[in-house]
């Protein structure tokens, strides 16, 4: 090393004898290279640079447009002045002062390779742009990807950097890194989570852009707008933006309704509580009322014959409500509500189909739906669902049925005014 330094002094020497050695020289020297870095900064970007985007504008592909948007060709451009220092550093100064010489050059040397990892990182962004617009990957935690490789670029580009500065081995300042490995790994700490949280979400699947995530625990409930190596960028339907920590998709428990979005249709399952009271055995003239009703004609004949041939069978008399089997207004509105759906439009027959009834509870017998709209879009599905309900709870009176509905201020005024009366 000491050889190579007496050697690069002894070339100073030999090209500063060219001079004079004056400070007007010097002067002349410095504003020639000056000049010279500035004229090659403007061909490089003023030509080269400009000729390369006419040259991408023409072709057909797009791929290339993307590289220039984000200004890969603008950051080589600087390589140009540096190389210009670099070449002119050994005759910018006197043979004395060959140590400054030799550190200009290094300096030159460390700006080049700051030009070239711009460069890269402006190369790597539109690699994410290519990424985030094809369909294969689209979904893909691209970002983080990157922002890991640019962490290991801009390490790289510090060590070689010091080790040119030093005039030091890159390999031998890696050995002496290995003493702070303890120290880099809680400097980067969340860095490394994010890392191995997106190689696991990656490689299961479990997220990806555009998915509608719930996460109660963050207050996010919306679509993803963004996978990166430390945050999750997640847009509620508020139209606010939640940022959740990348790890802690692996460590919490959270929603993805990406199975709905691709099974084609959205649940429904809501119910209808019935007062129990108002459960009652269906009478003739129930029976001849409600076979005017087209959805359940079919069903009343067939389960009027079953019931009176079950009945014929054990001898049971009519009149016999214990004994014997009768149609029930509850359980002919609970058939009602089946040939409804299964005649609507908007509910997929393909799908889990079920009108149940639950445990019975302190506010009546709730009727549930569980069906599926063919309408996953919210506002439609809402209407959907909106209109099914309203048509249930304006048909449940005509099976004598009420709805449950705990009393209100006007239920009062009207006891009161009846107690007043009586």
């Amino acid at each position: 090393m000491l050889q190579d330094t007496v050697s690069q002094a002894q070339n100073f020497t030999t090209h500063w004898d060219l001079f004079d050695g004056s400070l007007t020289s010097l002067a002349i020297l410095w504003a020639a290279t000056i000049v010279a870095a500035w004229l090659a900064n403007f061909v490089t970007r003023k030509v080269i640079v400009r000729g390369v985007r006419a040259f991408i504008s023409k072709t057909r592909a797009t791929w290339d447009d993307v590289f220039v948007e984000h200004k890969v060709f603008e950051r080589l451009s600087h390589l140009a002045p540096a190389l210009v220092f670099y070449l002119a550093a050994e005759y910018l100064l006197p043979a004395k002062y060959q140590e400054y010489a030799i550190l200009l050059q290094r300096v030159t040397h460390v700006w080049m390779v700051l030009a070239g990892a711009r460069a890269a990182s402006a190369f790597l962004d539109g690699l994410v742009t290519l990424g985030l617009r094809g369909e294969s990957t689209k979904g893909k935690p691209i970002r983080s990807y990157s922002q890991v490789a640019k962490i290991l670029l801009w390490m790289g580009v510090g060590i070689v950097s010091i080790a040119t500065l030093m005039d030091k081995s890159p390999v031998g300042l890696l050995t002496g890194l290995g003493a702070m490995t303890a120290i880099i790994l809680l400097v980067f700490k969340d860095s490394i989570m994010g890392f191995v949280a997106s190689m696991q979400i990656a490689g299961n699947d479990m997220l990806r852009i555009g998915d509608w995530v719930e996460m109660p625990k963050y207050g996010a409930d919306g679509d993803v707008l963004e996978i990166g190596l430390h945050t999750v960028k997640i847009q509620n339907w508020d139209k606010t933006v939640t940022t959740i920590p990348t790890y802690a998709f692996m460590t919490d428990s959270f929603k993805n309704w990406r199975g709905m979005t691709e099974s084609g249709g959205r649940r429904i399952k809501r119910s209808i509580v019935l007062d129990m009271s108002s459960v009652r055995f269906l009478k003739a003239e129930d029976l001849e009322r409600l076979r005017e009703v087209q959805f359940i004609s079919e069903y009343l004949d067939r389960k009027s014959k079953e019931v009176r041939a079950w009945n014929e069978e054990r001898s049971v008399k009519d009149e016999d409500r214990i004994n014997g089997r009768r149609l029930t207004n509850l359980g002919t509105f609970r058939a009602y509500v089946q040939s409804y759906l299964s005649h609507h439009d908007q509910i997929d027959k393909d799908m889990t189909f079920l009108v149940r009834q639950l445990a019975p509870g302190a506010e009546g017998v709730p009727i549930e739906l569980y069906v599926f709209s063919s309408e996953q879009r919210w506002v439609q599905y809402e209407g959907i669902m909106g209109d099914i309900f309203d048509h249930l709870l304006a048909v449940v009176s005509e099976f004598d049925l009420r709805v449950y509905q705990r009393p209100s201020g006007s239920d009062v005024v009207a006891l009161r005014g009846a107690l007043s009366g009586a």
